[in-house]
């Protein structure tokens, strides 16, 4: 086997990694809403005077064409390195499925479930 020619994960694999994917973005998303819930009181207790400026500079910088070029390069290498990082989580899966998971899947998934009962009272998905 050459690096050419890399093994291809499982599709059961594949799926549990996007299945924990998913749930981690949950949980993000989640924790951010409970950030953003708890700082509303003080963000509106914040000086009018402060956050006018704050606003006002926002809505300045995205008008400088430095800004907007820089938004630009960075949406566009976003765009490149999206297939490469499928291409290299795809290797990264396959690798695991064909050589690790033999030897230390379980033990990962006996990990991962232990995690997943800290998570869910400390940083639930829902």
């Amino acid at each position: 086997m050459t690096l050419a020619e890399l093994p291809k994960p499982d599709a059961e694999l594949v799926q549990k990694y996007e299945d924990m994917k998913a749930v981690f973005y949950k949980r993000l998303l989640n924790a951010y809403t409970k950030v953003q819930t708890a700082m509303a009181p003080v963000v509106e207790k914040m000086g009018e005077g402060q956050g006018q400026a704050a606003r006002d500079y926002l809505e300045e910088l995205q008008t400088r064409p430095q800004f907007q070029n820089a938004v630009k390069v960075f949406t566009g290498l976003a765009q490149e390195a999206g297939p490469l990082v499928d291409q290299a989580r795809t290797a990264g899966l396959g690798l695991y499925g064909h050589y690790l998971r033999p030897h230390v899947g379980t033990y990962l998934d006996d990990g991962i479930n232990k995690m997943k009962t800290v998570l869910d009272q400390y940083l639930p998905a829902e």
